[in-house]
């Protein structure tokens, strides 16, 4: 059986099984071991070597005070990617499996219907107690309705490194704490049910982020825009 028929059926058996159920039943879940060591590998050499160049530049709040880095807040260096760039096959090859994965789910996401992405958000933590505290991607409906993180980072220790993603589902009593070891693919709702932090990193930490959008609130959100300018 051809490889590419078998990780279809494979990325269309997670996708249905347990990526729908987990996000309905808690509203995140993730995935180990997602490409395997050696296309992982080309994934982090060219995080790494965007992050030697100095390619990162940093992450801006959005909201009230939009475009303001304040490094208090969050402390994250990011370069914004579309997976075409020259070397970053890799990459794209990620993304496209996010993608598929993403794409399996359909009409089981409930009121969603995903049709596009952002782009892909390099970020590294440079591991000197930077974090990002508690906030919601999406508060105030602007599409993005699941968010997707891929993590990069070999022999993290929490109890040394922290660095740890700490979701607040919303309504419930307990807190799902993340670990953001190397190839693990997280997802969570978007919105106001899953406030999160990156706790303090206290080694450089490296994470690639997509936000998937649900096309009728993403195209409402860029009519109030047009409307606003």
């Amino acid at each position: 059986m051809p490889l590419g028929h078998i990780m279809r059926l494979d990325l269309e058996r997670i996708a249905q099984e347990y990526v729908v159920p987990c996000l309905h039943d808690i509203g995140f879940c993730y995935l180990d071991n997602f490409l395997g060591e050696v296309v992982g590998d080309c994934v982090l050499e060219r995080v790494k070597r965007m992050h030697r160049d100095g390619e990162l530049a940093d992450g801006q709040l959005a909201g009230p005070s939009r475009g303001v880095a304040k490094r208090h807040l969050r402390g994250d260096q990011i370069k914004w990617i579309g997976g075409t760039e020259e070397g970053c096959e890799a990459i794209n090859f990620l993304l496209t499996l996010i993608d598929r994965l993403v794409m399996y789910c359909g009409s089981r996401l409930g009121k969603y219907y995903v049709k596009e992405r952002s782009k892909a958000m390099v970020a590294c933590y440079p591991g000197n107690g930077t974090g990002y505290v508690r906030h919601v991607d999406n508060p105030n409906g602007d599409g993005r309705c699941i968010t997707c993180i891929y993590y990069l980072n070999k022999n993290w220790d929490s109890k040394l490194h922290g660095g740890i993603l700490r979701i607040f589902p919303e309504g419930k009593s307990y807190v799902a704490d993340v670990e953001p070891i190397f190839d693990r693919l997280l997802f969570f709702w978007s919105d106001r049910r899953n406030p999160h932090e990156v706790q303090p990193s206290y080694a450089t930490r490296y994470a690639m982020t997509v936000w998937y959008f649900d096309a009728e609130e993403r195209a409402e959100a860029k009519k109030k825009f047009r409307n606003l300018t």
